[in-house]
């Protein structure tokens, strides 16, 4: 059974830190070099989360895969032999290591893990998610709220909806909070 070419993903292995410079690499080279009709579509598989760094929010982007790229192009043709202009196309980008396989040869991924990839992008390009440092029992700082610059204790961490559960003193009593993970800071 023989599948489109635009089923056709594959793993393309780069230097690790230069995805980004690869992927615009190749999507500069698919205009210039009218490779529209074998390259279809590039992507570094990220997700972007929220962290504190010294008080303040960041928002960067994570790799699913550092290293890697996904790339959605022909690169064996209905008769399953190598088209050629599109694998050197991709083998002779900066930056490119080679492509994912089995015994020297470029294997497409398989359907449902492309769909799944796919539905994963799409589900968090919208959601910024919080970066996980806490565990229960971390000592923390609090950096922002009603209860700023107050120590607290990690009693329950929800990834669910990117919260813990801080025990503070306030008033010599033990309150237990509701705060967002880039509330608090480990100390």
């Amino acid at each position: 059974m023989s599948t489109s070419p635009r089923d056709q993903w594959y793993v393309v292995q780069v230097l690790s830190g230069s995805e980004k410079k690869v992927l615009d690499n190749i999507n500069l080279r698919i205009k210039t070099e009218e490779m529209g009709e074998y390259i279809y579509n590039v992507l570094i598989p990220s997700e972007r989360v929220r962290e504190i760094k010294r008080g303040k929010k960041h928002e960067t982007n994570r790799k699913f895969f550092p290293g890697y790229i996904i790339v959605n192009m022909k690169l064996f043709d209905e008769e399953n032999k190598l088209v050629e202009k599109s694998w050197y196309f991709i083998r002779e980008t900066n930056g490119v290591l080679g492509f994912a396989g089995h015994k020297g040869k470029p294997s497409p991924m398989p359907r449902k893990e492309v769909e799944a990839l796919l539905s994963q992008i799409d589900d968090l390009k919208e959601n910024v998610k919080p970066k996980i440092e806490f565990e229960v029992g971390d000592k923390v700082k609090v950096s922002d709220g009603p209860f700023e610059n107050q120590p607290g204790v990690v009693v329950e961490i929800d990834p669910v909806r990117g919260k813990l559960r801080v025990s503070v003193i306030i008033f010599d009593r033990e309150v237990v909070v509701d705060l967002e993970y880039w509330q608090v800071e480990k100390v």
